[in-house]
């Protein structure tokens, strides 16, 4: 799943953004990956596009800075028809997300955003979180990883109601330098490229990339028409920077300290 170009601008051989479905994926057990997260972008009077994410903890949704930069986030948790009336879903009007300073859209650099959901998420059988890996703790080439969303389903541009996943290996760096000249070895991730022709797509933008039960990755980018490979944004290389944000938005909701005279 990738990227955030749901209903926004093409890119030439550059990447595409959004939340969507899975290229050569299936349809998920319902509510088996239940931290996931859709995502509504509003801007202004233009239609809403849509972008994925993940919760970490009960006030907090990692997802892709591409897709919320300066929009109107509704965030729905608990999910799998993302068009039905399902009891289980919670929604979240967003009024506050942390964009990592040095975020660039020339390249899709530090690609990454944290969301602070207020009330906090209802942790049950359906909403859960998931682990992220430690400082640096990298995938190896040619582990087998999994992407989830609701994105599109094919190029052309098909999506879908439902979750679907797809399974896709980590691949060598070299790989993804070739093809994108702003590739960053330390905060990004190559995946997807072999002959299965499966990849995220359009509207998948933001989702979580799990290896080994982990969100390693974020969504990122690719290339036009050319759905495979993708780039992920490299979660370990951003920890210290999420523990900071999460650090912060604990001490938010702390009253405030007594006042003397």
């Amino acid at each position: 799943m990738l990227l955030l170009l749901l209903l926004t601008s093409a890119f030439v051989l550059v990447p595409w953004t959004g939340a969507g479905e899975i290229i050569g994926g299936r349809e998920v057990k319902p509510h088996s990956r239940p931290y996931m997260a859709y995502l509504i972008i509003q801007n202004g009077s233009k239609p809403f596009f849509s972008c994925g994410g993940f919760l970490i903890r009960p006030d907090a949704v990692l997802s892709a800075a591409h897709c919320v930069d300066k929009k109107g986030i509704t965030v729905i948790l608990g999910a799998h028809n993302i068009r039905g009336r399902e009891r289980s879903q919670q929604k979240f009007r967003v009024r506050q997300w942390v964009i990592h300073p040095k975020y660039s859209r020339d390249g899709f650099k530090n690609d990454i955003v944290l969301l602070k959901l207020k009330p906090k998420a209802r942790i049950n059988k359906n909403v859960q979180l998931i682990s992220i890996p430690r400082r640096m703790e990298r995938v190896i080439v040619g582990t087998k990883c999994e992407v989830a969303g609701w994105g599109w389903t094919s190029v052309p541009g098909h999506t879908t109601n439902v979750m679907r996943e797809v399974e896709l290996k980590v691949q060598k760096e070299e790989i993804c330098q070739n093809l994108f000249k702003n590739y960053q070895r330390q905060s990004m991730i190559c995946v997807g490229g072999d002959s299965s022709k499966k990849a995220s797509y359009k509207g998948d933008s933001g989702g979580p990339l799990i290896c080994k039960k982990k969100a390693h990755g974020i969504v990122s980018h690719g290339r036009e028409r050319h759905p495979s490979p993708e780039v992920y944004t490299n979660i370990s290389y951003f920890e210290p920077w999420i523990r900071e944000q999460l650090r912060k938005f604990a001490l938010q909701e702390l009253p405030d300290s007594p006042s003397y005279n």
